[in-house]
């Protein structure tokens, strides 16, 4: 009997939910809606709010995806965190040195006191760097050993700068509200090791896996970000851009995270060009500058504002892949030039020539050094052949097949078959 009931109470549990859900339906109140074609006031009301003017939105106060979009579309961008943006919408307008958390105060006080230790040390550094540059080489062992010294001392100052800030909440808040200074040490290691996180990493894993390093230079190692965009289009590292969107001239941000005034040189290379009468690639330089200056605060460089009396040795010539060329990689670098030293434009543009631009001899002709890279690549599209029309460019109607190989062995031909006869004819 108590099996019976262990099995029976769930069912019946069961029934009577349904029977109660049931009876609910049945004297809920129901509004009925008659064939008509206007619409709910729920919809009428939701389309009155999509059509309302936006409300302008504080990118300090934002904490929804939605709202983010928003702002990006016009072209703003929210400041710091949305963790942070939601708490500032529910506090009152406190500094943020003087928030009312004792454990805050109590550890801004710990950080203040070391604080005050590495200034002390940063005075004590400077001095010693001051008296070793007043001091007789002969005393240091010579010039060069001198030289060395000071430059161990004037890292050891900019740790010590460093170590000063790494530390101070402040600091931290104006970097991640993008108001730090790029001139000061502490400001440029935080962009160098955010830098470092994710960006340097997928951009050296990209230009290995398609071959950039070996294929028109040997070795690369940046140390310089370099960020590539068309028009509004910020392109990552290996990107498909399209014809018509890279027919103008690109614009580069460039954040070096060592201070000091450089000049660069820019190039833009494409390997992949089809060279029909040895069957293979060669190398096409489609823009290449130099005496291009550099410095932790000047991060914007569009190529179209460059001086081309002065700067351009070769002209923008917008990407281009021929129908049923595979896709080409089109490499941008940045090219250190030593000591400060400038080119002789005038002398170059007599020498360089757009067509099998090797850089590997230009930078060893030089001295130049590549500090930053990137990269994207190009396929035949659609607007590929206008695009070719407008920059003067032949070979639009050229279609690229690849040749069939035959096999070296020759085809094995079955063995006859012998004819067996049935087992009764053969007693």
């Amino acid at each position: 009997m108590s099996g019976y009931k262990q099995v029976s109470r769930p069912l019946l549990l069961l029934c009577r939910q349904k029977a109660l859900v049931q009876e609910a339906r049945i004297h809920a109140p129901t509004v009925s809606r008659g064939f008509t074609s206007s619409r709910p006031l729920r919809d009428e009301s939701l389309s009155e709010a999509a059509s309302s003017p936006t409300v302008a939105l504080d990118p300090a106060l934002v904490s929804t995806p939605r709202e983010e979009k928003i702002l990006m579309r016009m072209g703003v961008k929210p400041i710091g965190s949305r963790r942070r943006r939601a708490a500032l919408q529910t506090c009152a307008n406190v500094p943020f040195e003087q928030l009312p958390y004792q454990c805050f105060q109590e550890a801004r006080k710990i950080l203040l006191a070391d604080r005050e230790e590495k200034l002390r040390e940063i005075e004590l550094e400077r001095a010693r760097i001051a008296r070793l540059k007043e001091q007789d080489a002969a005393v240091s062992g010579g010039e060069a050993q001198k030289q060395v010294r000071l430059r161990s001392m004037m890292d050891r100052l900019e740790r010590l700068k460093i170590l000063a800030d790494i530390n101070d909440p402040v600091v931290r808040k104006r970097y991640e509200d993008g108001k730090g200074d790029m001139n000061k040490p502490i400001y440029r290691y935080l962009a160098d090791k955010e830098w470092r996180r994710y960006r340097r990493p997928l951009l050296v894993q990209r230009i290995t896996q398609m071959a950039v390093a070996p294929d028109i230079l040997p070795h690369l190692d940046p140390v310089v970000d370099v960020r590539l965009a068309f028009g509004r289009r910020n392109v990552q590292p290996g990107d498909f851009v399209n014809s018509r969107v890279s027919e103008m001239p690109p614009k580069l941000r460039v954040q070096v995270f060592d201070k000091g005034e450089r000049l660069v040189s820019i190039a833009i290379v494409d390997p992949d060009v089809p060279d029909i009468e040895s069957d293979a690639f060669k190398y096409r330089c489609h823009f290449l500058a130099a005496n291009i200056r550099l410095s932790p605060t000047e991060a914007s460089l569009p190529l179209s504002k460059l001086s081309g009396d002065t700067q351009i040795l070769l002209p923008w010539l917008p990407p281009f892949v021929q129908k049923g060329s595979p896709y080409h990689r089109y490499s941008v670098f940045l090219l250190l030039q030593p000591d400060r030293k400038e080119l002789d434009v005038a002398s170059l543009r007599e020498t360089v020539e757009r067509d099998g631009f090797n850089l590997r001899s230009f930078t060893g002709k030089h001295s130049l050094r590549p500090v930053g890279v990137n990269m994207f690549r190009g396929i035949w599209d659609e607007g590929t052949a206008g695009v070719m029309k407008r920059a003067g460019v032949e070979g639009a109607n050229v279609e690229f097949k690849r040749r069939r190989i035959e096999p070296l062995k020759k085809p094995v031909l079955p063995l006859p078959r012998k004819k067996v006869e049935p087992f009764w004819k053969s007693r």
